[in-house]
């Protein structure tokens, strides 16, 4: 594959969802949250996660993780880890994802981008070395 910059989009399914509250002061939880996810559409595979999460009192939450995704993209397999930043508000989740240069594995040696999540799914936009 170029260099060219391509976009996969699809659905994450959380398997696992693992809150550990830390601090629950002036009215704020601030928590570690382990997390699994399948993946499905043009990233197809697993992402564990461990997410540092503030949650308000009406039940929204900004948060801010590392995720390792183990799985494939355009026909490659291997690995690479995503910095995930966003809000969960009212059921809805939004955030914005960033490739960690270096980090792919395998067929994903080389991976660089960005992408997040939205009511609709997830995309990924990426060019491969």
């Amino acid at each position: 594959m170029d260099s060219a910059q391509h976009r996969v989009t699809g659905w994450i399914n959380v398997t696992r969802y693992d809150p550990k509250p830390y601090d629950e002061s002036v009215g704020l939880t601030i928590s570690d949250v382990h997390v699994v996810e399948d993946f499905t559409g043009g990233l197809t595979g697993t992402g564990a996660a461990r997410f540092l999460m503030v949650t308000n009192t009406d039940g929204s939450a900004y948060f801010t993780s590392m995720e390792r995704f183990i799985g494939a993209l355009a026909d490659r397999t291997g690995s690479f880890v995503l910095r995930n930043t966003g809000l969960l508000k009212d059921g809805q989740v939004t955030s914005e994802w960033f490739v960690i240069p270096g980090s792919g594995t395998g067929e994903l040696s080389g991976i660089r981008g960005t992408g997040g999540t939205n009511p609709s799914g997830y995309f990924l936009d990426f060019s491969l070395d």
